[in-house]
């Protein structure tokens, strides 16, 4: 990482630095964690066809009043004038969504999913190349202006199915996981707290002074988002500013390759404050051979994890509910 930069996730499904800019929110990856305990859980893939409650609300099926989809320049990246994170931010004026994106970024916004790591490697290995190597850019206008960034969503998965013939299900299935739990039931560590608690998303939040000693109290300038800024001794800060234990135990993975998908088990509902300061992994070059790490002054994600946020990871088993992709055809442009 280039000294002062910013590391921030995308709905591309990579990992994006930007030189001493903070990052817009911080978009998700495709997919969707939904966890229940195991107990009882049947080994074989159970198929069900659930309804989120947020589609119930959006309204169901809809349709953009007008659509075009063209396969994007060559080196074309992700960008898009709508946030695609599942937070519930605010939308463009105008009902007009504007992206170049790989088909991933889409799956992921229209159906409001959250996946990392090999859970994001099983939805499409099996997929021919080109959806997870073609960007596509995306022209379209909502039937009306004053639509919800939910209802954006639905269009977008109509569009998929008629112009991509995207068919899609959810499956069920029990699989070894690490789980977010508290270390103490009840007790939060010194940098986990209530959003409540701290400042509100539209509170102006001061820039961050890199050259303090001291860990400001809150960082974070915008809400719906993860991030991480570089920090002294080798380390980096971690902020999130009203966000929901499942969101955070599900972006772990892009902090730290844990080898099994995290899944929250904190019991802990509502939204929080996160502020976490370690010694991230890809800090140690690999020219520097493997005694490096031990060089650095920081600890490491999973010693913060206990002591900031006062959680750890224990391994377990869950069901998981993962959509499948059936069927996806490669559009032609219009």
């Amino acid at each position: 990482m280039r000294p002062n930069s910013v590391l921030c996730f995308h709905s591309s499904s990579y990992i994006t630095l930007r030189s001493r800019t903070v990052c817009a929110a911080l978009t998700a990856v495709i997919g969707l964690l939904s966890v229940s305990p195991s107990a009882n859980a049947q080994p074989s893939p159970t198929t069900v066809q659930p309804i989120p409650a947020w589609q119930e609300v959006a309204g169901g099926k809809m349709e953009f009043e007008v659509a075009s989809i063209r396969p994007a320049a060559p080196g074309a990246s992700w960008h898009s004038n709508m946030d695609f994170s599942v937070e519930d931010a605010a939308i463009p004026p105008g009902g007009r969504l504007s992206t170049t994106t790989k088909l991933g970024g889409m799956v992921n916004f229209a159906y409001k999913l959250l996946l990392a790591g090999p859970r994001a490697d099983e939805v499409y290995g099996r997929l021919p190349k080109w959806v997870s190597t073609e960007f596509f850019t995306i022209e379209a206008k909502a039937p009306r202006s004053d639509v919800t960034k939910d209802q954006f969503r639905l269009m977008v998965q109509s569009l998929l199915a008629d112009r991509f013939k995207l068919v899609v299900h959810f499956e069920s299935r029990e699989m070894p996981v690490l789980a977010l739990v508290q270390i103490k039931p009840g007790h939060f560590g010194p940098r986990l707290r209530l959003h409540s608690e701290g400042p509100p998303c539209d509170a102006t939040i001061p820039p961050v002074d890199r050259k303090s000693p001291t860990i400001p109290d809150v960082w974070m300038p915008v809400c719906g988002s993860t991030q991480l800024i570089d920090w002294t001794n080798d380390t980096v800060i971690l902020g999130s500013r009203n966000t929901t234990m499942e969101m955070f135990a599900n972006y772990t993975y892009l902090i730290e390759s844990l080898g099994l998908p995290v899944v929250d088990q904190t019991g802990l509902t509502g939204k929080f404050d996160i502020e976490a300061n370690f010694a991230p992994p890809w800090k140690t070059s690999k020219a520097q051979g493997p005694d490096a790490i031990s060089d650095f002054a920081g600890p490491t994600f999973l010693q913060a994890l206990k002591d900031d946020l006062g959680l750890k990871l224990v391994r377990t088993r869950a069901v998981i509910q993962t959509i499948v992709i059936d069927h996806v055809e490669q559009p032609s442009p219009n």
